[in-house]
């Protein structure tokens, strides 16, 4: 197998298939949504607090997968390959692990968690049914996490992408069957789109496993695992502790923030946050797909001690991201009363919508910046500021102005919205100017 050098691919020949799998990933879980609210209206707010329950819980994988790009991309950059095959070893295992603890967590506690979420009783059977079968099987979604980070960070981007659309062209196929198709007699609703996305899942897994085996130079064996390689996990956990601390940090903070959406005891203003989610999501799709593409060159980059050529890239990155996705936000906004219409009929949540999609005009500046920079001095193993500063903005702006905004002075969903915009804005402007210091440099995994 000929050997990939990612610094000489452009951001565009790496970036596209990401892109591609992004917009599928997305896809996935909005299929779900768009299909089942056709179905049953009532029970998108079931399925969206369940997404938002699993997709918290799913942050647990990203403290090694994450990591494990991170050392993929510099030791590949440093032509230092022979510990490959034990990161990619115990990263797996660890995420096998932890995923088997998260499904019992979900097993014993799913009514707990729904309850203190303060769920809707008309939303909690279909969330609880959602949770119960995709959250049984959170080891296949640990595992592709894991292979995705592998062929990511050995510049097979497209491999992602095949595992995307394969994803996403079963649960279609089998989101029809259980709701419209010849399984539709079986009543099974939600629980019919769980089966699928689960389905789906397995499916990809198996095509992940197939494109390692014959396309990536490595191995995945227990017998790295013996004597068990302490210097590694201890690497992995250093890096995925923070560096997933952000994440996991922002996801509990949108938590409080659905808790607060969910005590106005509103189907408007529920299904409003869920459709709005939607369309908004797309405006940062190619902020993502630059983010990670130009995180890989810049762990490849680090990894040989090329910090000027790092940090070139991550300007030239972000300068185009910005543009193009403020400008995707504020067509989105343009054309939110058609966007939100497949979504429902209710002029009500088509005028609220509107309104939280004219303020994400503004978030995206500052959520295309933290996207672009994170991302990046994460790659140069800067783990831990993010994580604090990140934490510091999203509750001491976010979740506190949101509040205040929302329920002290009545504003509701866009008084929050207004908050997220301010938090992702502050953190935009720090996370640029520590860039252009150069506080990241010289924080690579490899020692000197």
């Amino acid at each position: 197998m000929a050997e990939t050098d990612v610094r000489k691919m452009s951001l565009f020949k790496l970036g596209w298939p990401i892109f591609v799998q992004c917009l599928l990933s997305l896809c996935l879980g909005y299929v779900d949504t768009l299909m089942i609210s056709n179905y049953n209206e009532k029970s998108v707010g079931g399925l969206g607090n369940a997404n938002q329950i699993l997709g918290f819980l799913t942050l647990a994988f990203t403290v090694i997968s994450s990591a494990a790009g991170v050392m993929i991309a510099q030791y590949i950059g440093a032509k230092l390959k022979e510990k490959l095959n034990e990161i990619y070893t115990v990263s797996m295992f660890f995420n096998l692990v932890l995923s088997g603890v998260i499904s019992f967590i979900l097993f014993i506690g799913c009514d707990v968690i729904l309850k203190f979420m303060k769920v809707p009783l008309v939303m909690v059977p279909d969330a609880k049914a959602y949770i119960e079968i995709v959250g049984g099987f959170m080891f296949v979604q640990a595992m592709i996490d894991v292979f995705s980070q592998i062929f990511r960070n050995n510049g097979k981007t497209k491999f992602g992408m095949v595992i995307a659309l394969s994803m996403n062209i079963i649960n279609i196929v089998g989101n029809y069957m259980f709701l419209y198709g010849p399984l539709k007699h079986l009543n099974l609703g939600v629980r019919g789109v769980a089966l699928s996305t689960t389905l789906s899942r397995i499916i990809a897994l198996v095509v992940a496993i197939i494109l390692f085996k014959y396309r990536i130079e490595g191995k995945i064996s227990v017998k790295y695992l013996w004597p068990f390689p302490k210097e590694i996990l201890f690497k992995l956990l250093k890096l995925g502790v923070p560096t997933a601390g952000e994440n996991i940090s922002y996801n509990i903070a949108q938590i409080i923030i659905l808790m607060m959406v969910n005590s106005f005891d509103s189907v408007v203003i529920t299904n409003t946050k869920n459709f709005a989610t939607i369309v908004s999501n797309f405006a940062y799709l190619y902020s993502v797909s630059a983010a990670v593409a130009t995180s890989i060159i810049v762990g490849h980059a680090v990894g040989a001690g090329e910090y000027d050529f790092a940090y070139g890239r991550v300007i030239k990155s972000l300068k185009k991201s910005l543009v193009i996705s403020v400008a995707i936000a504020f067509v989105s906004w343009i054309i939110s009363p058609i966007t939100i219409g497949l979504f429902t009929n209710s002029n009500e949540i088509i005028r609220l919508s509107q309104k939280v999609l004219a303020i994400c005009i503004f978030l995206e500046v500052g959520r295309t910046a933290n996207l672009v920079v994170i991302n990046s001095m994460r790659a140069a193993g800067d783990v831990k500021f993010p994580t604090y500063l990140g934490m510091a903005s999203m509750w001491g702006v976010a979740v506190l102005f949101g509040y205040i905004f929302a329920i002290v002075l009545d504003m509701g969903l866009v008084g929050l919205w207004i908050a997220m915009a301010m938090d992702e804005l502050l953190r935009g402007a720090v996370v640029c100017i520590r860039w252009k210091k150069g506080s990241w440099r010289g924080k690579r995994v490899i020692e000197e």
